[in-house]
């Protein structure tokens, strides 16, 4: 009788955690799985300027990036941004930009969009997956937008503002602060 009922208890589990496990792939994910401190790096080249067509004029050379950042998602829509980043081993800045802000978006299916702009005028329109119950973020930046750009390779210029092609993914994990924890007693 207690091996039936360990087996009725058992299978019970199984299917409390097939069902749950399948409302997270199913709808999990809203604007507040994102809430708090995400520690970001990026990595990857700025290739050429992007025309209305979806053209690629390649630079003569792309510009390799690296940067890191923290995010503080508010777990609405919002979200600012502090980076530090090189371009082609070249600081970006002297030290951390922390002037950046976004808004984003997040989808039951667990997919999402970033809009990080910078006070440069420079606005990065940033696709996202989010997993393991939104501790972990990779993105790919789909478009970046500047005020102005060095010609390309064939002589295309940019005017007051166009689209760069870039290839450049992010790694994105959440991070403890004491703003997140609500619990923790600071003595």
């Amino acid at each position: 009788m207690k091996s039936k009922r360990l087996l009725g208890l058992s299978a019970s589990v199984l299917v409390l955690v097939s069902v749950s496990d399948a409302a997270f792939a199913d709808g999990g994910c809203s604007s507040a799985t994102l809430r708090g401190s995400y520690a970001f790096s990026a990595i990857g080249e700025v290739i050429g300027i992007l025309d209305d067509a979806g053209t690629v004029h390649p630079f003569t050379k792309p510009s390799v990036l690296n940067d890191v950042a923290i995010l503080r998602f508010d777990g609405v829509s919002h979200f600012t941004r502090t980076d530090f980043g090189n371009i082609n081993g070249v600081p970006k800045t002297a030290d951390f930009n922390p002037n950046q802000t976004g808004d984003y978006t997040v989808n039951s299916n667990c997919t999402g969009t970033m809009t990080i702009t910078y006070p440069s005028g420079v606005v990065l329109d940033v696709k996202m997956v989010i997993a393991d119950d939104g501790s972990v973020v990779k993105a790919l930046i789909g478009t970046e937008t500047v005020p102005a750009s060095t010609p390309a390779m064939d002589g295309t210029t940019c005017g007051t503002s166009c689209k760069q092609a870039v290839q450049v993914s992010f790694d994105g994990r959440k991070v403890f602060d004491n703003h997140d924890n609500h619990d923790h007693d600071s003595h």
